[in-house]
């Protein structure tokens, strides 16, 4: 759950403050205390910053977040980019030069010179010289002999080529299996140089081998983290397969790490949005659809009319009480569950264990527009108060109670017992 102090850079950084996009950027890029590491929100965030004139923040941009996560955000991260080349940051020019090549490639004369100067101050890397040649490729540049070349990739399909030719030195198919071993021994280094660069260029099938090679055991510089880490690049590029990986990951891991049960369930809903059935089936068993609880079945039966009627002087109760029905909440949830922290876009963590000690907790899936619409109204209505505190709500005892009235004077004017409020 974020903290006080991430909640108002939160908000903050929605209004437009830099500072706060900023701040915010920096807590995404390494993970806070209740806000999950996420590169692409990062991004988002420091190109929001970088935008209004904040250096840091395409410092940052330049220096941390890898082409992987930027190539599908090239429009909005380019200028970022652009300036932490210029100011020789050594990734940002290899970021920079990758985006202007990637399909569509970009020829405006202006940004291929800024990203060949920047890349002509790195003599010795390899990389930043093929990338030269492939800005100027009027420029003839003469290839290492090899035993046994492959063929050179064209530069419609270098993406494509660059990906057969790692899985042919890795002697796997795309979905990482072993093929027969045929003419030549496996290379794994050659492997993941080939791969690596398709990964770059946006190929997720690419990622998703490198993830298997990494856990081989037959390879010597085997790594269970780098496998993770391009696992998690395969499935931001759309991998199928390894979003539903990195969500089962997560889920088991998520006592390790209380917030990787978000993480869970937002792969594997990204899976299962590519008609994934095992994604399908894993988020029956860890977030299954809830049964109407007691109070909200009776709740539904109320008149409806009556019951906003009965609400209009009261819209905080109001969001709650509209909460409880959409995701079928318990009375004690809908009371003390922190709105603004509670939603995650996708799912909403349900956690009042410090107010309610014998409660859990759980997540709820986003199933609907009308759900993502109740929580957008809700966050509206709690945005000027601060979460995690009291405010003009009272304690848990005071909301009981108020309820308990208002439900009482409701079922009423219904014609309904009122005993079932208590």
């Amino acid at each position: 759950m974020a903290n006080r102090e991430e909640l108002i850079i939160l908000r903050g950084a929605r209004t437009g403050d830099p500072a706060c996009q900023f701040a915010l950027g920096k807590l995404y890029l390494q993970g806070g205390t209740g806000l999950p590491r996420s590169l692409p929100t990062a991004l988002h965030w420091l190109c929001r910053a970088a935008d209004q004139g904040v250096a840091e923040a395409w410092l940052l941009v330049g220096r941390d977040v890898p082409h992987a996560c930027a190539a599908p955000h090239r429009d909005s991260a380019l200028a970022a980019y652009g300036r932490a080349a210029d100011a020789g940051v050594v990734q940002a020019a290899l970021t920079f030069a990758r985006l202007l090549l990637q399909d569509p490639p970009i020829v405006l004369p202006s940004l291929r010179a800024r990203a060949s100067r920047a890349l002509q101050q790195m003599s010795g890397n390899a990389d930043a010289a093929d990338l030269l040649a492939r800005l100027q490729p009027h420029q003839p540049t003469a290839l290492p002999r090899r035993a046994a070349p492959p063929l050179r990739p064209d530069p419609g399909g270098e993406r494509a080529a660059q990906l057969a030719l790692g899985l042919q030195w890795a002697r796997m198919n795309r979905t990482g299996e072993r093929v027969a071993p045929g003419a030549g021994a496996v290379s794994f280094k050659r492997a993941i140089g080939c791969l690596t660069r398709a990964g770059e260029q946006g190929e997720p099938d690419a990622w998703f081998a490198l993830a298997r090679i990494y856990v081989r055991s037959e390879f010597s510089q085997r790594s269970a983290s780098e496998a993770r880490a391009c696992l998690e690049r395969a499935a931001a590029l759309g991998h199928r397969v390894a979003q539903f990986e990195c969500g089962m990951q997560a889920w088991r891991l998520r006592r390790e790490e209380e917030e990787n049960d978000v993480r869970a369930v937002y792969w594997l809903q990204k899976a299962a949005a590519q008609e994934c059935e095992a994604a399908h089936a894993a988020l029956e068993r860890i977030v299954p659809s809830a049964a109407a609880a007691g109070w909200t079945a009776e709740l539904a039966r109320l008149t409806p009319q009556l019951l906003r009627d009965h609400l209009a002087s009261r819209p905080l109760l109001a969001a709650r009480i509209e909460l409880a029905l959409q995701f079928q909440l318990s009375r004690a949830e809908a009371l003390l569950l922190d709105v603004k922290a509670a939603d995650r876009g996708h799912c909403l963590v349900v956690d009042i264990r410090a107010a309610y000690g014998r409660s859990r907790r759980r997540i709820v899936l986003v199933r609907n527009a009308c759900q993502r619409q109740a929580l957008d109204r809700a966050a509206r209505v709690f945005e000027p108060f601060d979460s995690g505190v009291v405010g003009p709500e009272g304690n848990y005892r005071r909301r009981l109670y108020r309820l308990k009235t208002l439900l009482a004077q409701v079922a009423a004017a219904d014609g309904r017992p009122a005993a079932w409020t208590g």
